[in-house]
């Protein structure tokens, strides 16, 4: 139930989104508008565009009028700023918000439960942002009522979700097949060779996947993602400790649009690795644009974590690096980073190099 000083509250800040000035109302066409009563529908959702989504809830509850109009014409929500008894929230707002596409419900603890997000999947079918981050009561049933009530899902974060099992997850996928952007951090469970094989499988249109901290994925879910997933663009396999080579070689060799690659603490990647990603460039870059620089210094790798691999030796990063002009060492950009790898302090981007001669240049004052 909405509270009188609620509304009172509402209408100030519409008032002052659109004048400035709500204690002396606000003329239109000749009517003063003085009481949130009199706001047109038009005006309504052009103010409700500018204020906060808390806001927006609240005048949703004015009356009927209104909670059709907003509700009919909010596409995007975030409800992060509940930190109390989001769940009972979702449940309400859900059902009137059926026209969402973007909703936000990252927590910094748990709220979230799995009747919310039926909820969700039963009302709102033009979703296709989803923030479910940090969800840690969230089970199973979850994924399995969004895989039939969101299908046009093509951002979905879950990570830290770490209840949820890799059974339930690939068979999201056979549904929500228009996923581009997947974030899996964290999730322990979910995230095994065998739901990779399924992402593989099902959503070719993928571009960017975070697997940070999943260590049951190995060399069989990551090549089965190069293989299905050719437009995957970035690839965040930090800690995922079981990883080789051949994983790196799989997506040098077939996702030709790759620009970021975590790597962290992948200790069983060696040179060879290095030098496959190098030598994709070649091998994927059409000559005719090898002549024109600016264009061809765009493609490829450009970021790149390869902290705590300390199987790398310096000469085949700094092959890496000089193939790769985007990848930088030098002071404020640095998107190639290395720490924890002590012996790879030679290895400097093109830009480094060239300060560094530069200092060396100055000539000192004599005394």
């Amino acid at each position: 139930m909405v509270k009188a000083e609620d509304l009172d509250l509402c209408f100030g800040k519409l008032m002052m989104a659109t004048a400035g000035k709500s204690d002396e109302g606000l003329k239109m066409e000749g009517v003063v508008i003085t009481e949130w009563k009199d706001i047109p529908i038009e005006l309504l959702l052009r103010i409700v565009s500018l204020v906060d989504d808390r806001t927006a809830v609240v005048a949703s509850g004015v009356c009927t009028g209104w909670r059709d109009a907003i509700c009919f014409g909010l596409t995007q929500l975030c409800l992060s700023w509940c930190k109390k008894n989001m769940n009972n929230l979702v449940l309400s707002v859900a059902p009137k918000f059926r026209k969402l596409q973007t909703l936000i419900l990252h927590q910094e603890y748990p709220q979230l439960e799995d009747n919310a997000v039926e909820t969700i999947a039963k009302f709102c079918h033009d979703l296709q942002d989803l923030d479910l981050s940090k969800s840690f009561k969230l089970s199973d049933c979850s994924l399995y009522a969004l895989a039939h009530g969101c299908p046009d899902l093509t951002k979905l974060n879950i990570s830290g979700c770490t209840a949820f099992s890799d059974e339930a997850l690939e068979y999201l996928t056979k549904f929500c097949q228009k996923l581009k952007i997947l974030n899996l951090c964290g999730c322990v469970n979910a995230a095994t060779d065998r739901a990779l094989q399924a992402i593989g499988r099902n959503c070719a249109l993928l571009q960017s996947l975070n697997l940070g901290w999943c260590q049951k994925v190995g060399d069989v879910g990551v090549k089965s993602l190069a293989y299905g997933c050719p437009d995957l663009r970035s690839l965040d396999l930090c800690e995922c400790v079981c990883i080789t080579d051949d994983s790196v070689i799989a997506l040098a060799n077939n996702c030709r649009h790759l620009r970021s690659l975590g790597l962290y603490f992948c200790r069983n990647i060696t040179d060879r690795a290095m030098y496959s990603l190098a030598q994709s460039r070649v091998k994927n870059t059409p000559a005719m644009w090898q002549s024109m620089k600016g264009r061809y210094d765009e493609e490829g790798l450009t970021s790149l974590n390869i902290s705590q691999c300390t199987a790398l030796t310096p000469s085949a990063v700094q092959a890496l690096c000089d193939t790769f002009p985007a990848l930088h060492t030098c002071y404020g950009r640095h998107s190639l980073v290395m720490s924890g790898c002590l012996n790879l302090t030679s290895v400097h981007c093109a830009c480094a190099v060239q300060a560094h001669r530069t200092v060396s240049n100055i000539p000192y004052p004599a005394h």
